[in-house]
């Protein structure tokens, strides 16, 4: 029974870390299988930790999503409590500027926190610019979401496909 239960939250821990980077980035399942051409059904059963998911697809939804697969592996609980108690110039830039904030999510200040704590500057400027970053990147998304629901829908996907082939060619033509 208690190796049943081990089991299982040990499968939960890919997916917990998905939904994570979903609700971050504002992603549906549709959006994951989408980046990173995992079958839907394969998406669920990782979300809902269904099954231990293979290596090679970890491996293709971190590529797809832009992310290293240790991201899959983090205990997110633990990681978040610990950049908000190393980040007090984070703290204090959502309390002198509430609106910034509005309509934020817990993921989203989790990221912010994240942001400032890893390579980030522990400093009000540097807390105040990665939230205008994330903002800014917010009202792209919706404004993405909104066009990709559109009869401009076709013209969009062509256009990320060309940008998405000259941003991950080798320089030089190598």
């Amino acid at each position: 029974m208690i190796q049943a239960s081990v089991e299982h939250q040990e499968r939960a821990i890919p997916g917990a870390n998905l939904r994570r980077l979903m609700a971050r980035w504002g992603m549906t399942q549709a959006d994951v299988v989408q980046a990173t051409g995992v079958d839907e059904r394969t998406v669920r059963s990782v979300i809902r930790g269904d099954a231990r998911p293979h290596a090679r697809t970890l491996h293709k939804i971190a590529t797809g999503l832009g992310v290293a697969v240790d991201e899959f592996f983090q205990d997110a609980r633990g990681a978040a409590a610990f950049d908000r108690a190393t980040n007090p110039a984070a703290a204090q830039v959502i309390n002198d500027h509430p609106q910034l904030f509005a309509d934020w999510t817990a993921a989203d200040f989790d990221e912010l926190f994240s942001r400032v704590a890893v390579g980030g500057e522990l400093s009000e400027k540097g807390a105040l610019a990665a939230a205008q970053a994330m903002n800014a990147r917010r009202q792209l998304m919706q404004q993405v979401a909104v066009i990709l629901e559109s009869d401009q829908a076709d013209l969009l996907r062509e256009f990320i496909a060309l940008l998405y082939r000259r941003a991950t060619a080798l320089p030089n033509g190598d």
